[in-house]
């Protein structure tokens, strides 16, 4: 399993393609944290990091698609898949191996985002900040990043065509991310039925561990849909 995570780290950052990927999810946010008026901070008034949690979800919608759709799509179309199968690995762990390679990529994207934590500090005009808030928070987009990486690879084990596994991949996120809430809008769910609807979808648990309170429901919710989506990867290569 660490041989895979060592070969998909070493050909990711053995391109600009890596570095290109950490470079723009700063910018980005950057952007719109410090610069673009109506999102940035300083209009907002509170040393707060909320705009970026809010932003963050839909950048990284389509930043994870764009690492992991060459994940099992290159394999199959450069017939590397086939050399796999002839090493002592079973496959979960090629799966593993790659999703921990992704887990690693999205922590370099994630960690340099800690210096904001200390720009709001640093600006606040009484010190101080709601720690236990962005805590929780970044806990919360780490989980969200995790559910993303397991999506995309998955998407990717169905196709050899990188772009189709983008496009494909990044749907789903989009489904699972913010498809359930507003599916849970709709008239005839009020009253009931649209709050179990919108636990269904990860903005819903993504916001409840974003508050802070580290709850045991939301964890095994994304727990769980990591392990599903890993699940479906393993069966599909099996087929193949």
């Amino acid at each position: 399993m660490w041989s895979i995570c060592k070969k998909e780290l070493r050909q990711f950052f053995s391109s600009l393609t890596g570095y290109i990927s950490i470079v723009l999810f700063l910018l980005v946010c950057g952007l719109f944290l410090f610069v673009l008026p109506d999102s940035n901070i300083f209009d907002f008034g509170y040393a707060s990091l909320d705009k970026f949690f809010e932003l963050a979800p839909w950048i990284l919608l389509f930043l994870v698609p764009a690492i992991t759709m060459r994940s099992l799509s290159d394999e199959f179309r450069g017939g590397t898949f086939e050399i796999l199968q002839t090493r002592p690995l079973r496959r979960w762990q090629v799966v593993l191996g790659k999703y921990v390679s992704v887990l690693i990529v999205l922590l370099f994207v994630i960690i340099p985002t800690l210096l904001y934590v200390f720009t709001i500090k640093s600006l606040s005009t009484q010190g101080g900040i709601d720690g236990g808030g962005i805590l929780g928070s970044y806990i919360g987009l780490f989980f969200l990043a995790a559910v993303f990486a397991a999506i995309g690879i998955c998407c990717s084990g169905f196709t050899n065509n990188a772009v189709v596994a983008f496009l494909i991949s990044a749907f789903a996120c989009l489904l699972l991310y913010f498809g359930f809430n507003a599916l849970s809008r709709l008239s005839f769910l009020a009253n009931g039925p649209d709050y179990y609807v919108e636990m269904l979808g990860i903005d819903f648990h993504y916001r409840s561990i974003s508050r802070g309170v580290l709850d045991s429901r939301d964890v095994i919710y994304f727990l769980s849909v990591i392990f599903l989506f890993l699940l479906i990867t393993v069966k599909n290569l099996r087929k193949k």
